[in-house]
C-alpha cells in the first residue's frame, strides 16, 4: 500500500535522528530544531511548482502546525532537561500506540480491535526492550523514582498522536507543512536566543544541520502527512514502532557496540506484531488506501 511506504518512509528517517543528534549532542537543543525546521521548510518549495502561495496555510492550520510540530518538540525537550533520557525515551514512545487507541476519537468510521490492542502493546514491550536492554544493569531500574519529565514525555507522545490524527481529518496540502515547520522553527529559535546560550557553528555541524533538516525534520513530516491522509491510522501507529528499533541498532552500529539478543528479541515482537495488526481482516470492511 502506498500509505505503508510512505510511512515506513518516515519511520526510516526518524529512526536517524537520534545517531544525528548524538554527533551534534554539543549544540543547544533550541538552536538544534529551530534551524533543522527551517530547513524543511525548503522543501515544500520546489513540491510547490512555482506557486508559493501553496505553501501558506490559513491561520487555523497554522496552529494545529505550531501545536504539532513546535509543541511536541518544546515537551520533549523538557523531558530530557528534567528526567533521565532513557526513561523519558521509552515514555516518548508511547504514541504509536495512543495513535492506535484514539484513531476512533478523530474518525468515527474507525474502532480499535482486539487484534489492533495486542499488537499495540506486544510492539510497545519491543521498543521498551530495544532502549532498555542495550543499559540492563547499567542503570536503575526504569521509572523507580517520580521526575516531573516523565509527565511532559507522555504529553509529548500524546501532542503528536493526536496532531497526527488531527491533521490526517483536516482539508490541507501536504505542502503546506513547509508553513508549520518555518512558524515552529522561528519559535525554536525564539525559545534559543531567551534560554540558550549563543554557540558557533562549525562547517561539520552545518552539513548534520541540513541532512537533519532534508531528512528526520523535513521530508519525514511531509511522507508522514501524505501516508495519513491515504491509509489506516491503526496500521500506522502500529508500524511505527519500527522506529525504536531502526534507532536503536543505528545508534548500536554508531557507537561499536555489539547487538545483543535483546535486539533480536525486540526485532521479533515488533516486526511480528506489525505485521500481525496491520494485516487486512479476512472479512468485513477492507483496509484499503483512501480515494
Amino acid at each position: 500500500m502506498k500509505s505503508d511506504l510512505l510511512a515506513l518512509a518516515a519511520i526510516a528517517m526518524w529512526s536517524t535522528l537520534a545517531t544525528l543528534g548524538l554527533s551534534l549532542a554539543h549544540l543547544p537543543p533550541f538552536l538544534l530544531t529551530g534551524l533543522s525546521l527551517l530547513v524543511g521548510r525548503l522543501i515544500a518549495i520546489p513540491l510547490a511548482r512555482g506557486n508559493l502561495r501553496a505553501i501558506v496555510a490559513p491561520t487555523k492550520l497554522l496552529a494545529v502546525g505550531i501545536y504539532g510540530l513546535f509543541g511536541y518538540h518544546f515537551l520533549l525537550f523538557m523531558a530530557f532537561r528534567t528526567a533521565p533520557a532513557l526513561e523519558a525515551n521509552l515514555l516518548n514512545y508511547l504514541w504509536p500506540l495512543a495513535i492506535v487507541l484514539l484513531a476512533p476519537l478523530f474518525n468515527a468510521k474507525l474502532r480499535v480491535e482486539g487484534r489492533h490492542l495486542i499488537a499495540a502493546m506486544i510492539g510497545f514491550l519491543g521498543a521498551a526492550i530495544a532502549i532498555v536492554g542495550r543499559q540492563a544493569g547499567a542503570q536503575a531500574p526504569i521509572l523507580e523514582s517520580w521526575h516531573l519529565g516523565y509527565l511532559y514525555a507522555i504529553a509529548a507522545a500524546l501532542v503528536w498522536a493526536s496532531f497526527s490524527l488531527w491533521t490526517s481529518q483536516l482539508s490541507f496540502r501536504t505542502i503546506q507543512i513547509g508553513s508549520f515547520s518555518a512558524l515552529s522553527g522561528l519559535l525554536s529559535l525564539a525559545l534559543h536566543m531567551l534560554i540558550e546560550e549563543p554557540t558557533q557553528l562549525s562547517a561539520s555541524d552545518a552539513g548534520l544541520i541540513l541532512l537533519l533538516g532534508f531528512g528526520p525534520l523535513g521530508a519525514a513530516f511531509y511522507c508522514w502527512d501524505a501516508a495519513l491522509k491515504l491509509g489506516d491510522p491503526r496500521r500506522i501507529g502500529i508500524l511505527s514502532f519500527l522506529t525504536p528499533l531502526l534507532s536503536t541498532i543505528l545508534l548500536v552500529s554508531a557507537t561499536d557496540v555489539a547487538i545483543g539478543p535483546h535486539i533480536m528479541l525486540a526485532a521479533f515482537m515488533i516486526l511480528g506484531s506489525a505485521l500481525w495488526g496491520t494485516k487486512s481482516p479476512e472479512s468485513g470492511a477492507e483496509e484499503t488506501d483512501k480515494p
